[in-house]
């Protein structure tokens, strides 16, 4: 099947009219001091997707947990085709049809697709030994990548695939084992725009299968794009449910937080201008496109937006800036002076700071506290005859999380106990704490509500009305337009086009991504 092809506008299908096959009433869930889910109901009809959205912390997690049969609910019920639970195991939820695609996937690399679809199912040969039928197996398989829209075959390594492909494999998985319910969690937080253009495609497609999809996702235009209907949690409850007619960004955004809030902490204010170039990039070649050098001004003041395609060269252009990898030729200069960044403590010894693409594996040290993790970039200034000062590292901890407005109990507190934004406020705050000149970027919201994903906006706009020069690397095109003064794209290692306010439009970066000229005259640099 085709999902490209098919005409998904007529929304007013079977499920409007179609009794839910499964619904929660009054669920309670409560953990030592924190109510997860607070008297929550919800129903789901056959073939119709939903948007389940909330900001951090809301108890979204707990109620996927409590549909997996993982965990049990203190109280209220659960009930699949008429019949009540006081809750389901995980083997109930197996077999009622429910299949989950975790933002984490859950695959073996080092098997091919087919074996991850039907792993400890696998169609067994006769005979004594019990071998997999392989043939059988590829028959097996083959109608269900089809039904995806998947572009790969059976036997294909799973570590060759992107993770579009990788997550079409996770639904694959699900449909082998008859899903009536498929819940993707953060489906297209890792995405680039033309992959998770076709996992929506692929959302479609079930729902017009007769599939449930409940789609997780804190990218409220994708939610919007897809959903019949939507339901908002907020602190355990049903903050309330929007039908189609009524889907659209703010409403969402009034659900989830009580309360509206601007799109976007709009760059460019009128009688803003940038200062002086702070960071200059000339020629410089890294590591991925060697052949291909790259030129790049930041300004003092400004919010430079860095666009493009995965695997543009983006991330490793951040990492040779930040002196973690090699820069293999061109020059760097720091407010017009020549500078030689060797390793990532020489970028730190000048003010360039870096924060990472994945902010728990190379941005913060979960099980250190917020205030160790803030000041391990620079304990001298911490320390007295070289020990470190308990009192000074609190002392600016304190100050860091009162400035950016760090959610938690205590400076003490572990800081893999956070939610993503306040993880990643953790992150900022580390730098900030040492008066940074240039703050890189890489995917600052990835992951993060829409609440806090405003905050950082609001960070990034202090760091720069500060006089810092930002370099924002981000794959999400509404961010990359609202939040730049001006947008770099890059294209096969080098960049091929920048664009000025005037000239923003999704259509003039993705031109710019592929390497053709932007349609407007403002834009400088387009490729041909």
């Amino acid at each position: 099947m085709n999902y490209g092809a098919m005409n998904y506008s007529d929304t007013s299908f079977a499920q409007s009219t179609t009794a839910p096959f499964l619904s929660l009433e009054a669920v309670r869930k409560t953990y030592p001091g924190v109510v997860a889910l607070d008297g929550f109901s919800m129903e789901v009809r056959p073939g119709e997707v939903i948007g389940l959205v909330g900001e951090n912390g809301a108890g979204k997690s707990t109620l996927m947990k409590i549909l997996g049969g993982v965990t049990r609910p203190d109280s209220g019920t659960v009930t699949v085709d008429g019949v009540a639970h006081v809750g389901l195991t995980v083997e109930a939820s197996i077999g009622s049809g429910i299949a989950f695609v975790h933002q984490e996937l859950n695959l073996f690399e080092n098997l091919d697709v087919a074996a991850n679809i039907f792993f400890g199912r696998e169609p067994l040969k006769a005979g004594p030994l019990r071998l997999v039928d392989r043939a059988r197996l590829r028959e097996m398989v083959a109608p269900l990548l089809k039904r995806v829209g998947a572009n790969f075959s059976a036997d294909a390594p799973v570590a060759t695939l992107s993770l579009a492909q990788q997550q079409m494999v996770e639904i694959a998985k699900a449909l082998s084992i008859k899903a009536r319910l498929v819940i993707l969690d953060e489906p297209t937080s890792s995405l680039p725009i033309a992959e998770t253009e076709k996992l929506l495609d692929v959302i479609k497609g079930l729902r017009a299968e007769g599939i449930s999809v409940i789609f997780i996702s804190h990218r409220l235009h994708e939610v919007e794009r897809v959903a019949d209907r939507v339901v908002v949690l907020r602190d355990g409850m049903l903050a309330g449910t929007l039908p189609k007619s009524e889907i659209n960004h703010d409403q969402m955004v009034k659900l989830m937080i009580g309360r509206m809030l601007k799109e976007r902490e709009k760059a460019a204010e009128a009688g803003r201008a940038p200062g002086g170039v702070a960071l200059s990039v000339n020629a410089v070649r890294t590591s991925a496109y060697p052949d291909h050098p790259v030129d790049l001004d930041v300004r003092r003041g400004e919010i430079l937006g860095l666009a493009g395609l995965v695997g543009s060269g983006r991330t490793e252009l951040a990492r040779v800036l930040f002196g973690i990898d090699e820069r293999l030729g061109g020059s760097v200069a720091l407010d017009r002076k020549a500078l030689n960044v060797g390793s990532a403590a020489d970028a730190v010894a000048n003010g360039i700071f870096l924060v990472p693409e994945d902010r728990k594996l190379t941005g913060i040290l979960l099980d250190l506290s917020i205030a160790q993790n803030i000041s391990l970039p620079n304990l001298p200034a911490h320390a007295k005859r070289l020990l470190v000062s308990a009192s000074a590292e609190l002392a600016t901890a304190e100050k860091q999380k009162k400035d950016l407005g760090i959610k938690a109990p205590s400076v003490l507190t572990r800081t893999g106990t956070l939610s993503g934004g306040n993880q990643q406020k953790v992150v900022l705050a580390k730098w900030l704490a040492m008066n940074p000149k240039v703050m890189i970027l890489d995917e600052p919201t990835r992951g993060i509500d829409i609440g806090a994903k405003a905050e950082i906006y609001g960070l990034m706009r202090a760091l720069a009305d500060a006089g810092v020069a930002v370099l924002m690397i981000s794959s999400d095109m509404e961010e990359v337009i609202g939040v730049s003064d001006r947008i770099a794209v890059m294209h096969e290692g080098q960049i091929s086009g920048i664009l000025d306010r005037d000239d923003f439009s999704q259509e003039n970066v993705l031109l710019l991504a592929v390497g053709k000229s932007p349609k407007l005259a403002h834009a400088v640099g387009g490729a041909q």
